[in-house]
């Protein structure tokens, strides 16, 4: 990644408004929970996935701007490269994390910050159901707020978010659901961390896991 180009802030908004504009035409977005989102300080988005239109929705239901944690293979070409960084786009690398380090860091400086960063647990689209969740790069978020011995007032919000789809028509009806945020405290295990996110989108998504299997209840 080139880490001299960063979220172009005029950028992002101009393609939000876009978005705001455009998506209404595709979709009938209800979302709740807005007031759950601090209107400063650092946090982490942690949406359900299961189409790549989950980004865009992410966007519009959260009112502040967005730093996206995404695969390496997206930024391959050079001018999607610098379109997605434009936008926020993180690159990591799923196969080989330690190609990540940089990534890493650049999202360390965007958290002391005060920024917001979408991460999505899932790792992969998982359409209707719910993934195990990977927990590596939560772990490290967890690992560098516990390096800079945050106190509870400036503790990472994570917070879970769950997306139903609800009809597959014209003007598809969306739910987005903010959760309440969840905070570390202490030594926390990163697996622990992310089963309960995953455990609180799965709700929230109108998604429950039975015997290992997942099944849709009412959202």
């Amino acid at each position: 990644m080139e880490f001299g180009l960063r979220r172009n802030n005029f950028f992002y908004k101009i393609i939000r408004i876009i978005g705001q504009v455009c998506f209404p035409f595709i979709y009938r977005l209800k979302v709740e929970g807005q007031e759950k989102i601090p209107l400063k300080g650092p946090g982490i988005i942690l949406p359900k996935h299961q189409f790549w239109t989950d980004i865009p929705l992410a966007a519009l239901a959260v009112p502040r701007p967005l730093s996206f944690i995404a695969k390496q293979e997206l930024f391959l070409y050079p001018v999607i490269r610098h379109f997605l960084t434009a936008l926020g786009g993180v690159p990591v690398d799923r196969q080989k994390p330690l190609k990540s380090l940089d990534s890493f860091r650049y999202v360390e400086q965007l958290l002391q910050k005060g920024d917001f960063i979408v991460l999505f647990p899932e790792g992969t689209y998982y359409p209707h159901s719910v993934g195990e969740g990977k927990h590596r790069f939560i772990q490290r978020i967890l690992r560098f707020e516990e390096k800079m011995g945050w106190n509870e007032n400036q503790k990472i919000p994570f917070i879970p978010v769950g997306i139903c789809y609800r009809e597959k028509k014209f003007r598809t009806e969306v739910k987005v659901k903010i959760g309440q945020p969840i905070y570390s405290y202490g030594k926390m295990d990163g697996q622990e961390f992310t089963r309960r996110i995953i455990n609180d989108i799965a709700t929230l998504s109108g998604l429950i896991k039975t015997g290992g299997t997942e099944s849709r209840i009412q959202a």
